[in-house]
């Protein structure tokens, strides 16, 4: 980078071939701000400073300050440009460093296109509620980063319950308990169109399953219980959800029912007591 020169004494009016940061901004639809802190960066400094301390440009100055907001442009840093571009030597080198930051780009595509889907289900949600309520907003928008396709279920959830799953439950473990929750209405479904009886072992092997994820979700707390096995028959829930919970659970309520007589208990009953 050129050192700067000082313009000889005694000349007010600005030399030819020179600008003023201010006609330098002008022109190229930045602010004198802007310059300023280039050339606090070492980025951009001026080619001249006059005798009473006006920075003083030149065309090739905007040459490269046309450089420098054209990579910014492609979404460069001013740290990436100073210190990973204009040291570059070769083609390949410069076009290496283009390719990683075409890279980094679509990843914040990628990345503010689910942005985007979410702030768009979010809305929705938050209409179909008619409340405010910021602690189920940043639920449904933790499930929505989860690709729970389930995440609507939420909005019908009272805090109670809510507060039980954020104890109970993090990022991980939530995911992973709804996987369980999922396959186990699948397998219900099955069992159930292939008429496998409640009181068979495989029947029974399902209920234990069945019960032991309860008891995961419960942490023993048996007055969740009523509202898990209610889950999915919200008002407004989607049809087609509320109809597989439906038969999934008349054949859960069978083989639970076989399980809790041979076991002697009645853990409805007890939660009611």
């Amino acid at each position: 980078m050129e050192k700067q020169k000082v313009i000889s004494k005694g000349q007010k009016a600005i030399p030819e071939g020179y600008m003023t940061v201010g006609e330098v901004a002008k022109k190229m639809d930045v602010t004198v701000r802007t310059l300023q802190h280039y050339d606090r960066e070492g980025l951009l400094s001026p080619s001249a400073v006059s005798e009473g301390g006006r920075r003083l440009y030149t065309d090739r100055d905007i040459v490269k300050l046309h450089q420098i907001l054209s990579l910014k442009h492609l979404g460069f840093s001013l740290d990436d440009i100073k210190n990973r571009l204009i040291p570059l030597d070769t083609p390949s080198e410069v076009a290496g460093v283009l390719s990683e930051q075409a890279a980094a780009l679509r990843r914040k595509i990628d990345s503010l296109s689910d942005s985007l889907k979410d702030l768009e289900l979010l809305r929705e949600e938050v209409l179909n509620m008619q409340t405010v309520d910021f602690k189920k907003y940043a639920d449904i928008i933790v499930n929505l980063q989860m690709d729970n396709e389930f995440y609507w279920l939420i909005k019908h959830f009272d805090d109670e319950m809510l507060d039980h799953i954020r104890t109970r439950f993090d990022k991980d473990s939530g995911q992973a308990f709804m996987d369980t929750f999922l396959n186990l209405q699948e397998e219900a479904l099955r069992l159930k169109k292939a008429n496998v009886p409640a009181d068979s072992s495989e029947g029974q092997q399902f209920a234990k399953a069945y019960w032991e994820m309860i008891t995961e979700f419960t942490g023993g707390d048996m007055s969740m219980l009523p509202r898990l096995m209610e889950l999915g028959q919200f008002d407004g829930a989607d049809s087609d959800w509320k109809n597989k919970q439906a038969d999934a659970g008349a054949y859960v309520g069978q083989v639970l029912e076989v399980y809790f007589s041979r076991l002697g208990i009645n853990p409805f009953q007890e939660d009611a007591k």
